[in-house]
């Protein structure tokens, strides 16, 4: 599941084990009650802080829990319910966010990392990748005003989505959607936790940083509401059935 260990004023989030941890309630619960912990921690003051969120093994996050899922539309539908809660806890989030991306993060896994103000990555291992176009899903509403409000560039926006792109981290640094580049997971670690370190040291108000964020990103916590959950959910079904059925032929 996930670890929570602060040290001083930083936070470190661990996606924890050697799978490619897939999102699935279980792992999303257990996000969330991490998240949770880490707001009761921080709300009777003791100073500013920041988030770091990292994973075990050569996965950042893989994505959806699809084989958990199978076709079963009440399970797609919690998933992706419980995405939509951790994406909207992201962003509420009284403190400056960081991602080190220990390795591939693709789909709701990219979705994941982008979440936190900074991406760092290892550039060792691993890609960013959408992968719902090679897959053939639509990919819903909400995902898509997410990424315009992550990636300024529309020509990377357009790459990213129409053609599926996979980029490595020194390509995601060139293209501005990640933040900078490092030489294994580790080292992604480290300067996670420095710019978290720096970040702390500007003393900023968490409340207010949080709020701050809520402004910049009104946009996707609107598209959140908006009920094309079941749409999409619907469409994986098809998907997967379609898949099930090729596979038995």
């Amino acid at each position: 599941m996930c670890t929570l260990e602060k040290r001083g004023n930083i936070y470190v989030l661990t996606l924890t084990g050697t799978d490619d941890h897939r999102l699935n309630p279980p792992l999303l619960d257990s996000l969330q009650s991490a998240l949770r912990r880490l707001r009761s921690e921080t709300a009777g003051g003791g100073g500013p802080c920041a988030l770091i969120t990292t994973a075990h093994g050569n996965y950042f996050s893989n994505g959806f829990d699809l084989d958990w899922a199978g076709s079963n539309e009440d399970r797609l539908l919690l998933m992706s319910t419980k995405l939509r809660s951790l994406v909207k806890d992201l962003i509420s989030l009284p403190m400056p966010t960081v991602a080190a991306v220990s390795g591939h993060a693709s789909a709701a896994g990219f979705v994941l990392a982008l979440c936190h103000d900074y991406v760092l990555m290892r550039k060792d291992r691993g890609y960013l990748y959408v992968s719902e176009l090679d897959i053939g899903l639509v990919i819903p509403a909400w995902f898509g005003t997410f990424l315009r409000c992550k990636i300024g560039s529309p020509a990377v926006w357009r790459d990213v989505v129409m053609r599926a792109e996979k980029m490595t981290a020194e390509v995601a640094v060139q293209k501005g959607v990640i933040e900078s580049a490092h030489g294994s997971a580790a080292e992604t670690v480290r300067a996670a936790v420095a710019l978290g370190e720096q970040l702390v040291g500007r003393k900023w108000d968490g409340h207010v940083y949080g709020e701050n964020r809520k402004v910049v990103f009104a946009g996707v916590l609107d598209a959140l509401g908006v009920g094309d959950c079941e749409e999409h959910v619907n469409a994986i079904s098809r998907l997967l059935k379609a898949k099930n059925v090729a596979s038995r032929l």
